[in-house]
């Protein structure tokens, strides 16, 4: 799905870009964008189905299994960096000004996914845009114990990575996905666009209950408490 100006948004315009270097292009892509927070917004769901509808219909010259371990250990690799990034720098590194790149809001959203979900928010990240990059990052700020995210990445990068890079290949042996190729891959980032869709309207949401609160009970949620006096 081409986006003019944003050809970079593209999973098929990025793997015909990296042309012989298709592998080494989608592994780098995969990394970063699992890695470092203000790169959060490339292609990840679309990127690794394209890859693997396309490797189906011989345009990527891989073997499949070649493909997937690469994107596996990419996967892998990219979550763990932003959990030492997030141990090493601590609270710190989500204290940045809002930015083209960087929500500050998405902090807040993602500090309540993990206390909702623990460490099995490490899996469900993966496959939820919004906080994909920002999950591993919050497991190292809270000090989440290093084989116990060591474990969940294995599993998510799995999932993930091989997961839908197989669903990709196995649907692009069928004929008829084969020749709608495109309606496809347009299906899929319209669909991992769903989970965004979903927070944007819950905050929202949360946003016009916020305004409709009673003057005074918006003044008690900014003010402290007084401190005990001996």
């Amino acid at each position: 799905m081409h986006i003019p100006g944003l050809d970079f948004l593209d999973a098929e315009w990025l793997i015909r870009f990296f042309g012989p270097f298709v592998l080494l292009g989608v592994a780098a892509v995969v990394f970063v964008e699992t890695g470092f927070l203000v790169l959060s917004f490339l292609p990840g769901d679309s990127l690794l189905f394209t890859v693997g509808l396309l490797t189906a219909t011989g345009f990527i010259p891989f073997p499949i299994g070649v493909t997937v371990l690469v994107i596996f250990v990419a996967a892998f690799a990219g979550d763990q960096l932003a959990y030492g990034i997030g141990r090493k720098a601590g609270p710190a590194v989500f204290k940045r000004e809002q930015s083209r790149f960087f929500n500050p809001e998405n902090v807040e959203r993602t500090n309540a996914f993990f206390e909702k979900h623990g460490g099995k928010a490490i899996i469900i990240a993966r496959f939820l845009p919004i906080f994909r990059a920002f999950v591993p990052v919050a497991a190292g700020v809270g000090r989440m114990r290093y084989r116990t995210f060591v474990t969940f990445n294995l599993i998510g990068a799995f999932l993930w990575g091989v997961g839908l890079t197989l669903v990709g290949f196995f649907l692009g042996q069928i004929p008829f996905v084969e020749e709608y190729a495109e309606y496809f891959i347009i299906g899929i980032v319209l669909l991992s666009g769903i989970p965004i869709l979903m927070e944007l309207y819950k905050a929202g949401k949360a946003t016009i209950v916020k305004r409709r609160q009673h003057p005074a009970d918006r003044i008690a949620d900014v003010v402290p408490d007084p401190e005990p006096t001996d």
